[in-house]
């Protein structure tokens, strides 16, 4: 079934933020559970990391397209740490207006291109 496609950047009349989820930590938008989230190590598992976060996919695959492990671990092993780089700033702005299940696929990480 195909169904119609919603503008970007509105929200469906009667939305109401779901209980139970934060907000994302990098963007600050309110996350949606299903498939728009996912977990990130602040500090990567093969460098010694155990904690992990909920965070947006769209703001996971951008931390790991700009940082290898080893800068993760080093310099950008807390949310401001990275929210003060300014390639992640500038991409958070750009992310601002965009509904929390927006996710684009048109992206490829640095090592892969």
């Amino acid at each position: 079934m195909v169904s119609k496609r919603r503008l970007r950047g509105t929200e469906p009349l009667g939305y109401i933020k779901p209980v139970g989820l934060p907000d994302c930590p990098l963007c600050g938008r309110p996350m949606v559970a299903g498939r728009s989230v996912d977990e990130h190590h602040l500090v990567p598992k093969s460098q010694g990391g155990k904690t992990k976060s909920l965070v947006h996919r769209i703001c996971h695959r951008k931390i790991h397209a700009n940082f290898s492990e080893k800068e993760l671990a080093t310099s950008f092993s807390s949310w401001e740490a990275l929210q003060r780089h300014p390639d992640i700033a500038a991409f958070v702005q750009w992310l601002a207006n965009k509904p929390p299940t927006f996710y684009d696929n048109s992206r490829q990480p640095a090592q892969r291109r």
